[in-house]
């Protein structure tokens, strides 16, 4: 239903990740972008527009904006994270170097701005903008809080709020605002996103311990490696006995990872249920997804919606 709107959304990205006098950002940019990502971002920004009657050509410039964004998160992620794979590639930084990521991603930060003025939608502008700084603070948030085991469910919430669901909710909210549609709509579709990017990456960081390498596009474990503060951790790590607690602070808190302490922390996992838990947690948002949408119009494309609920948690199965 939206392949057109798609494929003008993947022709703009081409056009404007060029440069004329450096040659490096398109080299960087189209390895990431060319990489098959999901592109579901800017897909919810296209069928949000058109759920809500939109028959203009802004919501593609919005779109490609929600898509340039996340680019430029994903380059400045690998960076921090000393990753070596993304989509299932090896990551710009590694290919490259981090100079590089980090300017580039740069680039796509000011030309997402770019795209965004000219809509000449000011409401638009400031959700994409407000969500780029949320983004930022969640991630900078995530930094903090990685590494310690006072890291609480609440604090995990906030950091994954910031730097996924900000832009899911962002990319859901667009369509309606420039689509002039009720306030009611506006906010049940950002209710839609927000519920959908916290399901989606709880989905994401349960996958880290029991998913396929070759389906999450990166190292299985990496969140281990990296010792971050995930929800099945917290929730083992709150269950835990002292001497399971003692594991936790020497993998966690003083990054001392021996051969073996993977399969120890995912059978510690197992022992309290927390991936369970966490399962069930990430189908609980992406029920609260569905329900959300019961506030707009009816039709194959809410349908379709509901059905990408369900989507981002069947990835666990």
């Amino acid at each position: 239903m939206l392949a057109d709107d798609m494929a003008a959304v993947n022709a703009l990205i081409r056009e404007r990740m060029a440069s004329e006098h450096a040659p490096r950002i398109p080299e960087v940019t189209a390895h990431l972008v060319e990489a098959g990502g999901k592109r579901l971002r800017p897909l919810l920004t296209l069928a949000a527009a058109r759920l809500c009657g939109y028959a203009g050509a802004d919501h593609v410039k919005l779109a490609a904006t929600v898509e340039f964004i996340h680019t430029a998160t994903l380059l400045h992620d690998d960076v921090v994270d000393e990753s070596d794979r993304r989509r299932g590639r090896p990551t710009a930084n590694l290919l490259w170097d981090n100079k590089s990521s980090v300017l580039v991603g740069d680039y796509l930060f000011a030309r997402s701005f770019q795209l965004m003025v000219e809509t000449g939608s000011l409401r638009a502008l400031h959700i994409l903008s407000d969500a780029a700084a949320v983004i930022a603070e969640g991630e900078v948030l995530q930094l903090a809080s990685a590494e310690s085991l006072a890291t609480t469910e609440d604090i995990y919430l906030q950091v994954i709020r910031g730097k996924t669901a900000a832009l899911f909710a962002a990319a859901t909210e667009v369509g309606p605002v420039i689509a002039g549609a009720g306030e009611p709509v506006v906010a049940a579709m950002r209710a839609y996103g927000d519920a959908l990017g916290v399901s989606f990456q709880i989905a994401d960081d349960l996958l880290d311990y029991g998913g396929a390498s070759a389906a999450l596009g990166k190292n299985v474990g990496d969140d281990f490696r990296e010792r971050k503060m995930t929800l099945p951790v917290i929730r083992a790590v709150a269950a835990g006995d002292t001497e399971e607690r003692a594991f936790w602070t020497r993998v966690i808190e003083k990054g001392d990872q021996r051969e073996g302490d993977l399969e120890t922390a995912l059978g510690l996992m197992r022992r309290h249920g927390s991936l369970e838990s966490t399962r069930e947690t990430a189908y609980d948002h992406a029920a609260r997804a569905r329900a959300a949408l019961a506030a707009v119009p009816e039709g194959e494309l809410r349908d379709l919606l509901s059905q990408l609920a369900d989507f981002v948690v069947a990835r666990l199965n």
